[in-house]
């Protein structure tokens, strides 16, 4: 039995992969308001999804990776860094680590596929919790469905 209350895993099957997307759908699209048609894209279908679970199997959060191709637009088309993306941890699980979780497990995924760094966009409000893991601001912010970001990196 884990000593924690939850696991972070790659989500490999269809359940785990919807799971994700149901958290997403209740951070983003709920929560934030998020149009559901841009919270949802192409890049779903080559991603590296995580997802932390409870140990009753509640999903608790997700966060996805993207690289090669997948990422080139988020990263200034260098092939050795990552993307972040979508990172979203349920109201009830929110200061229990595991967000901080799930981007330790794309940075793993980062690694097991020879990638340097890790780049994201983060919200602006969210700027504190990504430094805090060793993530650089840079640029200038910019809006992303109508919510102030900055562009991060970390290198791994």
């Amino acid at each position: 039995m884990s000593t924690r209350a939850y696991e972070v895993r790659v989500a490999e099957d269809p359940a785990d992969r919807e799971a994700c997307f149901t958290v997403r759908k209740e951070v983003f699209v709920g929560e934030q308001g998020v149009p559901e048609d841009i919270e949802y894209d192409a890049y779903d279908a080559v991603a590296v999804h995580v997802l932390a679970v409870r140990e009753d199997g509640m999903p608790l959060g997700t966060g996805r990776l993207l690289f090669g191709e997948a990422a080139a637009g988020k990263t200034g088309g260098d092939a050795s860094v990552g993307s972040l993306g979508r990172l979203a941890v349920t109201r009830e699980a929110r200061g229990l680590g595991v967000g901080a979780a799930l981007v330790r497990a794309v940075e793993e995924a980062a690694r097991a596929r020879g990638l340097a760094a890790v780049d994201l966009h983060a919200q602006t409000h969210a700027l504190g919790f990504y430094e805090r893991l060793g993530y650089v601001a840079y640029g200038p912010e910019f809006l992303d469905a109508g919510i102030p970001h900055r562009a991060m990196r970390r290198v791994l």
